[in-house]
């Protein structure tokens, strides 16, 4: 018998896929904290002395490449953070760093944006980040590129224009957790699943949008992502 509901199920977030028809269905979104030496220390924390750790957003967040984002709520103070994106295919625990590439479907760009003012506020009242990192429309995504076709990147410049000027730029070389270890370290954490999503972290330079800001995301070799604050 198939399965009804009393309301109608959610549309399955999904992300296009480059030279395909076919969309990458979006189940879970990982997001690792403070992965660049140079960023973690613009937050005021020592990078050699962190394990990672990560955070969530849901995955209806995600706003498509060149679609507006609005201006979220209740916050005067929205912040941008440029990651590569890592693309879950196939999943499993305690995966072995050198095991771990071989999970990958493939990688895309995303911005982490970041009400800061309220993960502030969390912080200093000990509290989950969830206000000012999981709201809505908080995940902008590109297409998606398959490893088949871009292979597993170990460096590439990571960039950000912010209505044409350079605001972040760094380079995948200088991730503190790499992908490998970032993926065997989360698989002890949780199950991963095909169609989870992991943020790699963001380089330095972060800061604040407003309203009629363009931002354009890039990673060498990648498809870019554009989107406009509203």
């Amino acid at each position: 018998m198939s399965t009804t509901y009393v309301i109608d199920p959610p549309i399955v977030p999904s992300l296009p896929v480059v030279g395909d028809t076919r969309r990458f269905a979006v189940n879970r979104i990982y997001c690792v904290g403070r992965n660049y030496a140079d960023h973690a220390r613009e937050m005021g924390h020592d990078p050699d002395r962190e394990p990672p750790f990560f955070f969530m957003k849901p995955a209806n967040s995600i706003v498509a490449d060149g679609k507006d984002m609005q201006y979220p709520n209740l916050s005067n103070d929205v912040h941008h953070e440029i990651e590569m994106v890592v693309a879950i295919g196939k999943g499993g625990a305690n995966i072995s760093a050198d095991k771990a590439l071989e999970h990958v479907y493939g990688y895309g760009i995303g911005l982490d944006m970041t009400r800061r003012d309220l993960q502030g506020e969390a912080k200093k009242m000990g509290r989950p980040w969830d206000t000012g990192k999981a709201f809505d429309q908080s995940a902008p995504c590109a297409a998606l590129t398959p490893a088949t076709q871009f292979g597993h990147p170990t460096k590439g410049t990571v960039k950000l224009l912010v209505n044409g000027e350079v605001r972040q730029e760094g380079d995948l070389n200088q991730l503190i957790w790499n992908i490998p270890d970032t993926i065997a370290y989360l698989s002890t954490l949780f199950t991963l699943e095909p169609g989870d999503l992991i943020m790699s972290g963001t380089p330095a330079g972060v800061g604040p949008v407003k309203k009629g800001d363009v931002l354009e995301g890039s990673v060498e070799g990648l498809s870019p992502l554009k989107i406009k604050i509203v």
